[in-house]
């Protein structure tokens, strides 16, 4: 049996990537929904307009992405972070002065390009390359930062309410750099450049479960170019595109959508922090069934959740019953979390770790349209009709389309020539 440290240093890397998420989640996209009621009082911009912004984010990231996850391929994770961590700092403080919209869309895209190196594409292969048979608990613990990073929400709206928007950016940029860059220089590449295998196993001769060894259950690494032909692939990146579409429309307009039916921006923001929060029971719950049962069920699991979730939003105004939002916060939460942690783990069971992140990185490219689209076409509903009826009906059964397309994904199959479909 092969020896085993008492911690394994894939644990520190989940640790390290956890607390980074935490910051770029809370700050940049869950945070931004409590500066977009400042940020339209201030200028008169339209919510479409602001909504657009986050777009430019997300098409930042999407064109990078494919880039980012050959980068980190080869270069690592450390580097790519404490790059990022930079960069993005320097278009919030940028943002922080901004007087003019092309002023504001020129930090949002600088904003992005620090972003990308410092998101799922990174932090996810980051740890994927550390674990295998507990990669989705792994996965989920990590991206749990995302989904704690809903408690920055309520902080960022007292900073605005003390100060101002502005001055609180600067509190926020400053506090993102203390954290996260010395956290970056704890992150790791691979394990074997250290001498342990996933998981913690440190001999090629460990004896792993029902008596196989480790070259005996290796997995197969399939190339980015292989699967990018194979059915499967786009089967699971258009059902997380869809995904996409929906979680960017509520991240970016759960504030502005329950002012607009009365709610108060106090309550409004305490909501905007549960969705964050409440996805950490899917990320968990929905990563630790995905290693025990069928992937895309489990997905399809987590879509079912977010359409129900959906449905309750939307009702919450056509009924004006608030406490339509308790059965949203946990049906919508769980299962956006849950997507979220499955989505990794699905990739590393159809295509190995090898090429792992460009492949996610890909994948994330895909889905980035998926964030153009869907909060820009949140805000042109509200500014067409002044509210935003009917537009949660339609991403839940936009939900329902990604249910579908999950399911009918061709079964993992791998050969000498990997793929098979």
């Amino acid at each position: 049996m092969g020896v085993k440290h008492r911690i394994f240093y894939g644990w520190w890397v989940v640790t390290a990537c956890f607390f980074i998420a935490l910051c770029m989640g809370g700050i940049i996209f869950c945070g931004f929904t409590a500066f977009f009621e400042p940020m339209a009082n201030e200028f008169g911009w339209s919510y479409a307009q602001i909504s657009l912004a986050s777009s430019l984010r997300g098409l930042e990231m999407g064109f990078l992405a494919p880039l980012l996850g050959i980068l980190v391929d080869r270069w690592g994770p450390r580097k790519l972070i404490f790059g990022g961590t930079i960069i993005v700092g320097l278009g919030l403080m940028l943002l922080s002065r901004t007087t003019s919209l092309s002023m504001f869309y020129g930090a949002f895209i600088l904003v992005g390009i620090g972003i990308s190196a410092c998101s799922a594409t990174v932090l996810m292969t980051a740890v994927s390359n550390w674990f295998r048979r507990k990669v989705g608990m792994a996965i989920g613990i990590m991206t749990c930062g995302w989904g704690l990073s809903g408690l920055l929400v309520p902080v960022i709206v007292r900073l605005i309410d003390v100060f101002d928007w502005r001055t609180a950016i600067v509190f926020l940029v400053l506090g993102m750099w203390v954290i996260s860059l010395p956290l970056s220089l704890l992150v790791r590449h691979k394990p074997e450049q250290y001498g342990y295998l996933p998981d913690g196993e440190v001999s090629s001769g460990t004896i792993l479960d029902k008596g196989l060894t480790l070259a005996q259950t290796a997995e197969e690494d399939i190339g980015a170019r292989q699967a990018l032909k194979s059915t499967s692939f786009w089967h699971i990146t258009l059902a997380f595109t869809c995904q996409m579409m929906m979680v960017s429309a509520v991240i970016t307009h759960v504030m502005p959508y329950l002012s607009s039916i009365g709610i108060a921006r106090a309550t409004s923001s305490l909501v905007a922090s549960a969705v964050a929060l409440l996805s950490i029971s899917g990320r968990l719950g929905f990563g630790w069934l995905g290693d025990k049962h069928d992937k895309r069920r489990v997905t399809a699991g987590a879509f079912i959740a977010m359409t129900l979730g959906l449905l309750c939003f939307e009702y919450a105004s056509i009924l004006g019953g608030a406490w339509l939002l308790v059965p949203f916060l946990i049906l919508f939460g769980a299962g956006y979390g849950g997507g979220t942690t499955i989505r990794a783990t699905l990739l590393r069971e159809y295509f190995g770790k090898r090429k792992f992140g460009t492949i996610l990185g890909f994948t994330m490219g895909i889905m980035a349209l998926g964030n153009i689209i869907g909060a820009p076409l949140a805000g042109w509903v509200f500014d067409k009709w002044g509210s935003y009826h009917g537009i949660w009906i339609a991403f839940a059964g936009l939900a329902i389309a990604a249910l579908i397309v999950i399911v009918t994904t061709p079964k993992a199959r791998l050969g000498n020539q990997g793929v098979l479909r």
